[in-house]
């Protein structure tokens, strides 16, 4: 088999109810793509016996492996066996190496095992039974109707252990993989989704392999690249030809690859050019300098933050001269950079930045909601200020205007 067609389904009520987020999805998904196993469904299901039925119904009917997370605990809602043994007609039987395996946990403990935690040990006949070495569940593999079925718990520090230690070295074994996957993400800043695309219209309409995929998230947006290939080596050689072709037409707006920030591009800037900053914040109330704070490292560059709300504040604390304030107001371009100068002096810092505007709902000196300046201050005091008009509620108001104050200081720092 050449190409293996998986899929995952992720069970779990509380994963459709927002409590928890489905990290194992996207985990399995990136072990499975390094092997060359395409994902091409993800489910997630709840504790219903009639929907995991009807679920794992429709996916053996269209992938070679099936991956299961969750639903294999002691509790009544814990269905995904008796799910599968009613679509499969599987005899279920106990593990004895598991029942001797929580029985010696349990008389470890000095707790006395309840009759439902029986219920954890039991696995398909002629199952392969899957060591769980950080939890006490074992992981379960059953070949039925031409469809490989790997059930794992939910729990993700268990399923990472079973996936890595018995599923992924069973694969290996199992199919001849003649294909790897690989994705590297192209991060961008100062560039909509459309223009991009836009842009590129002419390499993403005649993608095949590496394909293209825009991705856009507040105040940027990124490109996947997917490359497949018989090894690791050719899979990155066409992701680098396509990067070529891709940074020749959008080139400066890139900022960074796969998880990269952003903040994290910056703060790595203002450290290769031994630049220290300080930050004057208005309606951001000090969002900026925490996002900075959040590096490891940061007192190398960051000096402080003043977070002067009121106009007396930024009388009294960065010495704006009020008269300033009399003649332009707080929502200015003559405030904001005063703001910047300022909190450059009394940090001694080489490069201020600050942020003044209306984070609404309300109109505020006659400016509506949204209404933002950034100004930045350098080491020569030349003063780089910009407008803003954000549009949405306060809270996307004040995120934007951090996220553009990262983007305005990234062009900054590489000119």
């Amino acid at each position: 088999m050449t190409e293996v067609k998986a899929e995952l389904v992720s069970v779990g009520t509380e994963l459709l109810l927002g409590q928890i987020v489905n990290t194992n999805a996207a985990w399995i998904s990136e072990q499975l793509a390094e092997k060359g196993v395409s994902v091409y469904y993800h489910s997630v299901v709840g504790d219903n016996f009639n929907r995991l039925a009807e679920v794992f119904l429709e996916a053996g009917k269209r992938s070679d492996i099936v991956f299961i997370t969750g639903g294999l605990g002691p509790t009544e809602d814990d269905l995904t066996r008796e799910a599968f043994q009613h679509i499969s007609g599987l005899h279920i039987e106990e593990d004895q190496g598991t029942i001797n395996k929580m029985e010696a946990f349990f008389a470890k403990i000095n707790r006395t095992m309840t009759p439902n935690n029986r219920k954890q040990a039991h696995v398909f006949q002629d199952s392969k039974v899957l060591h769980n070495s950080v939890g006490i569940a074992p992981g379960i593999i059953v070949d039925y109707n031409k469809t490989l079925w790997v059930f794992m718990p939910g729990v993700p520090r268990e399923m990472k252990a079973i996936m890595t230690e018995e599923v992924l070295p069973f694969l290996k074994e199992t199919f001849v993989l003649k294909t790897v996957i690989r994705s590297r993400m192209l991060r961008f800043i100062g560039i909509g989704e459309s223009q991009l695309e836009h842009n590129l219209r002419d390499l993403v309409s005649n993608q095949t392999n590496p394909t293209i995929a825009p991705l856009a998230s507040e105040g940027e947006v990124a490109l996947r690249l997917t490359a497949k290939a018989e090894n690791n080596q050719e899979a990155e050689q066409l992701i680098d030809q396509i990067e070529l072709k891709i940074k020749k037409e959008v080139g400066q707006y890139l900022y960074g690859y796969d998880n990269v920030t952003i903040e994290k591009t910056v703060f790595d800037l203002l450290k290769q050019k031994h630049l220290t900053i300080a930050s004057a914040e208005s309606l951001t109330g000090g969002a900026f300098a925490s996002k900075v704070v959040e590096q490891g490292g940061a007192s190398a560059i960051f000096n402080g933050a003043a977070v002067v709300y009121q106009p007396s504040s930024k009388v009294s604390a960065l010495s704006v001269n009020d008269e300033l304030i009399a003649a332009h107001g707080t929502v200015s371009k003559e405030c904001a950079e005063a703001m910047a100068s300022q909190v450059k002096k009394v940090y001694q810092s080489k490069l201020g930045i600050s942020f003044t505007g209306v984070a609404g709902p309300e109109e505020l000196e006659k400016q509506s909601a949204g209404t933002v300046y950034i100004s930045i201050c350098d080491h020569n005091n030349k003063h780089y200020t910009e407008r803003f008009q954000f549009n949405g509620d306060r809270q996307t108001i004040r995120n934007r205007a951090v996220k553009k104050a990262f983007e305005l200081l990234f062009y900054h720092l590489k000119k």
